[in-house]
């Protein structure tokens, strides 16, 4: 195995273990901060809890709309790269374009039906 694949699981498995480790000590830290201000934790649930909001059949159009958007972006791309020899930086241009016009048409299709 070369050098390079080396260092980059040495990497992976400490970036992970920074992750982790920094999420143990951040929720300890909140833990011991609630018990200095003798909170129970009834009363921290209630800071955390948030009403659940209603689910609308607009959402499944909205990521219906952007993945069909971003499948044309990559197959448009794939055209222009073969037919005109052009370069990689074609592909997130185009999916970020395609996408931002799949959400300006939901955007229209949600304010049109007054669920916005």
């Amino acid at each position: 195995m070369d050098v390079t694949g080396m260092l980059a699981i040495i990497f992976f498995f400490v970036t992970a273990g920074v992750v982790f480790g920094s999420i143990i000590f951040t929720r300890h830290r909140e833990r011991m901060g609630i018990i200095e201000k003798g909170l129970k934790a009834e009363d921290v649930k209630g800071f955390f809890h948030t009403e659940a909001r209603e689910w609308s059949p607009l959402t499944s159009l909205k990521w219906g709309m952007i993945l069909v958007a971003v499948g044309l972006a990559i197959i448009v791309a794939m055209t222009l790269h073969n037919a005109y020899n052009m370069e990689g930086g074609i592909y997130p241009a185009l999916i970020a374009l395609f996408g931002g016009i799949a959400l300006v048409v939901y955007y229209m299709i949600a304010n049109r039906k007054g669920q916005l």
